[in-house]
């Protein structure tokens, strides 16, 4: 009885094996970004953020700015 669970664990018939064998699989089928496209979307992505920021950093200080004119503080 060990010889055939050694064998289906060497034949890939377990369920880790198979999920590790699918996903070497999907991966081969990933179309990569070149170096260049993936400076270029992380500057974006950079860009995008810290204006995003400064944006609401704007507007949380008009707000704040407000409500201490409306609380009198």
């Amino acid at each position: 009885m060990a010889v055939a669970k050694a064998s289906s664990w060497l034949t890939g018939d377990n369920a880790i094996v198979r999920y590790f064998k699918e996903t070497r699989a999907e991966m081969s089928k990933v179309t990569w970004p070149t170096r260049e496209e993936a400076l270029r979307l992380t500057a974006i992505v950079l860009a995008v953020t810290f204006s995003m920021a400064a944006f609401l950093g704007l507007v949380d200080a008009i707000f704040a700015t407000i409500f201490r004119w409306i609380l009198g503080a």
